[in-house]
């Protein structure tokens, strides 16, 4: 997403309720949607679709409201009215890991499209044929496809974020060993189906993890079972962790997997996984109706596979 400098004039549409809900970089081409289902493209995401330097969106978005406007910036603004939006908004400005990142909203982006494909003094053809995608297939729909978004269920982004961080786990534990996060699968599955919104901030695989190396070495069951190593473990290239990627995770002996499944059943899913789920609703991470949704969810289901 982009994060790069934008002139002091540029209009910082700063919007603390919205978040990013899901991004992608397709093709070179940032996007995303926000919390609220809009999509979006990031600045240097629009510039490709635009076939132009990603200085040129930068100088648009810095000279949107000043008076008197400049041609260019009057004509777009004019395109995104005819659209029936709201023409003084360029891009939100939202804040994610303590950097800046700039949305720019549909209407703009198809404005901006239409300028350089039709208006501007010099033809492009990449312009046009982005404009004839996008006004085929429609913004909204054309980006909710290429981020696997679906607006009738939010739950949608758990599962797909669940199912990357699946694909790259998969194969990578060592034979002989098994992995927390293969493990716990079905604790994830039952939490997204339950409306958990399990994803970037929210991994549960990290507290069952810690509570588990904390009860491994307090019972001292190395020497019953043998010792644990370490293994490779990646997060989705959009997952804030993946910039530490590989990063060194535990794997246990396979015959210790029994152990571990009664324990899971016994003692974390009562005792302490009800306190991290209402210590994710006070960070804000987790709605208090998903967390009580899960907790209930747990005590109706079944026991662990092989528990």
């Amino acid at each position: 997403m982009s994060n790069f400098v934008v002139p002091s004039n540029t209009p910082r549409q700063y919007n603390l309720d919205l978040k990013i809900e899901v991004e992608r970089e397709i093709d070179g081409v940032g996007m995303g949607v926000l919390s609220d289902g809009s999509p979006f493209l990031n600045l240097r995401g629009l510039a490709s679709m635009c076939g132009v330097d990603s200085s040129l969106i930068t100088r648009i978005t810095g000279d949107w409201i000043n008076t008197p406007l400049k041609p260019r910036e009057q004509k777009i603004r004019e395109l995104v009215r005819a659209q029936g939006a709201d023409d003084t908004i360029a891009f939100y400005a939202i804040e994610k890991n303590g950097t800046i990142h700039h949305a720019v909203p549909a209407a703009v982006c198809m404005a901006i499209l239409e300028y350089y494909a039709f208006d501007a003094k010099t033809s492009n053809d990449k312009a046009a044929q982005s404009y004839r995608i996008l006004a085929r297939k429609g913004f909204n729909a054309f980006i909710y496809a290429q981020v696997g978004y679906n607006p009738t269920g939010a739950s949608h982004v758990a599962w797909q974020q669940f199912h990357d961080r699946v694909s790259l786990a998969y194969h990578t534990v060592p034979a002989g060993y098994f992995s927390i996060f293969k493990e716990v699968a079905d604790i994830i599955v039952t939490m997204i189906r339950a409306g958990a919104q399990i994803g970037k901030s929210f991994i549960p695989d990290i507290s069952v993890g810690m509570a588990w190396a904390k009860y491994w070495k307090a019972e001292n069951l190395e020497v019953v079972y043998g010792a644990r190593i370490q293994y490779a473990h990646n997060y989705p290239d959009y997952f804030p962790q993946s910039m530490s990627n590989p990063q060194p995770a535990y794997c246990y002996p396979d015959d210790a997997l029994a152990e571990f499944r009664r324990w899971a059943r016994e003692t974390y899913i009562p005792n302490q996984m009800p306190r991290y789920l209402e210590s994710k609703v006070k960070s804000g991470e987790l709605p208090a109706p998903s967390a009580v949704a899960a907790i209930e969810a747990f005590k109706a289901a079944p026991a662990l596979p092989g528990a």
